[in-house]
């Protein structure tokens, strides 16, 4: 009986965030997915590269949206991604035959790995499985995908987020380095 309790919850939702707080989020996120979209289809787009991948959409919303969250600093944001890919691509040169078991061990590996060296960044599960499921364009790239877009891509979104984090007067970012 006590699991179940266990379910219910126990403590309040936190208040809601102002609207000049939602507005330096929506500028942050904007710039950031922007100037890696923009490497991306600009730069990138004429080579098998690519600087883009799906979990930076949630780094976003934890580097501008949760600025002071241990899981958005720097340490875990480029940590996290980086760790994860080289796992993901590990995980599907050695299962990719297997893509079910693949993709469970590509994502249990990353979380325990980002545990183990405190670079935990939810998205970096997601950038694991990415190298698992991404298709060819991902399979192509092999461990460089921890470099491009995994490194690089993280690094961007990390100096946008430094930039227009510190310039609101109630924001700073980062809590911490290492």
């Amino acid at each position: 009986m006590n699991y179940f309790k266990k379910m219910k919850g126990h403590t309040q939702s936190p208040p809601r965030v102002s609207v000049v707080e939602t507005l330096w989020s929506w500028v942050g996120s904007f710039l950031g997915i922007a100037v890696v979209a923009l490497i991306h289809y600009n730069v990138l787009d004429r080579t098998a590269l690519t600087m883009i991948i799906g979990s930076f959409g949630a780094s976003a919303v934890l580097i501008y949206g949760a600025v002071r969250s241990p899981l958005a600093q720097p340490r875990n944001l480029i940590g996290g991604h980086v760790l994860s890919a080289v796992i993901g691509v590990a995980a599907f040169q050695f299962l990719g035959g297997i893509p079910w078991l693949a993709s469970a061990a590509a994502v249990s590996t990353a979380i325990a790995v980002m545990h183990l060296t405190k670079t935990l960044h939810p998205p970096g599960g997601a950038t694991a499985l990415i190298a698992v499921i991404g298709g060819d364009t991902v399979h192509q790239l092999g461990y460089l995908y921890a470099v491009i877009p995994a490194g690089l891509g993280a690094l961007v979104m990390l100096i946008i987020a430094l930039l227009v984090n510190n310039i609101a007067p109630n924001r700073r970012y980062p809590e911490f380095w290492l």
